[in-house]
């Protein structure tokens, strides 16, 4: 076969597939039509479309979900006064929930269990006949008074009298013996009583607002009044006397709950649960401002005139 062929002759053996002379093989010639598919189809792959260009859309959608789009955030909002309600969780900034206007805030567990312990201890001191309240109170730890005195000092005199006489607290000489108004102020209540026709052995009783001396002989706190007053009141609701002489501030001020001052509590007849009450110094006050005796001796009388007055 020459070598140079006429195109129909090029033609027909192509159809047959046959070898043309000159040509390369037809194995070569599909390789290398497949080569240069795979390059294009690569670089259409790589090359992103640009921003003209449009990404055409599927017309029939895959079956895999599309993601949910996120919640918008939510604005805090900050906390209106009175609009949270009791017992709310609030952030842990340390801010105590808002109550509600009008409603009052709970009572904590420790302070609603030592109020139930004061009530029952209260209640039972109300139910003692005499001789159990003075050894209720000969063993009293109910303040810490408890721990620094020597005696606790219940009264002295006759509980059948018909006057009682409350002082503040023992001294050091009371908190020594145990007994009440034995020292320099006691010596001068009974000079009182006798100026007035009475003694303490017959016709009154002499107790005092605490049962144990306070250190230094310091004024009384009010928790130790708290822990006390209990047993004055059921003294003298087993006392049952005709009329109550409060000496001294804190004898006045604790047995009439006021804050009323001394100046102003005397020249009156008072009133404890019905039963006269008056208000003169403390026998203490006196050793230090003698001048003032008169000024007792006036409110001694009255005492007796209010006294009288019940005899009729």
């Amino acid at each position: 076969m020459p070598d140079i062929l006429s195109d129909e002759q090029r033609q027909f053996l192509q159809l047959l597939r046959l070898p043309v002379p000159g040509d390369p093989p037809p194995e070569l010639e599909q390789a290398k039509t497949t080569a240069t598919a795979a390059g294009a189809v690569a670089n259409r792959s790589v090359t992103a479309p640009s921003a003209s260009e449009s990404v055409p859309t599927p017309l029939v959608e895959t079956s895999v979900p599309r993601p949910e789009p996120p919640p918008p955030p939510v604005e805090e909002q900050p906390p209106v006064a009175g609009s949270v309600a009791p017992g709310t969780a609030l952030p842990s900034s340390g801010t105590a929930p808002i109550p509600v206007s009008g409603t009052p805030p709970p009572v904590p567990a420790d302070e609603a269990s030592v109020t139930a312990v004061e009530a029952h201890r209260t209640a039972r001191i109300a139910t003692l006949d005499w001789r159990d309240l003075s050894n209720m109170v000969s063993t009293c730890q109910a303040c810490p008074l408890g721990e620094t005195r020597k005696h606790a000092v219940f009264g002295a005199g006759n509980p059948r009298g018909s006057w009682l006489f409350v002082g503040e607290a023992p001294g050091a000489e009371e908190d020594r013996r145990g007994e009440a108004f034995v020292g320099r102020a006691g010596q001068l209540l009974d000079n009182m009583l006798q100026a007035m026709g009475l003694s303490r052995d017959k016709d009154a009783y002499i107790a005092n607002i605490l049962k144990c001396r306070p250190p230094n002989n310091r004024d009384p706190l009010g928790p130790e009044v708290q822990a006390c007053m209990p047993y004055l009141q059921r003294q003298i609701a087993l006392l049952q006397p005709h009329v109550i002489v409060a000496l001294g501030r804190f004898a006045a001020q604790g047995l009439l709950q006021v804050d009323t001052p001394l100046s102003q509590l005397r020249g009156t007849i008072r009133q404890y649960q019905g039963i006269p009450l008056i208000v003169t110094y403390h026998p203490a006050y006196l050793l230090r401002n003698p001048i003032d005796k008169r000024k007792v001796w006036e409110d001694l009388k009255r005492a007796l005139g209010v006294f009288a007055e019940l005899q009729k």
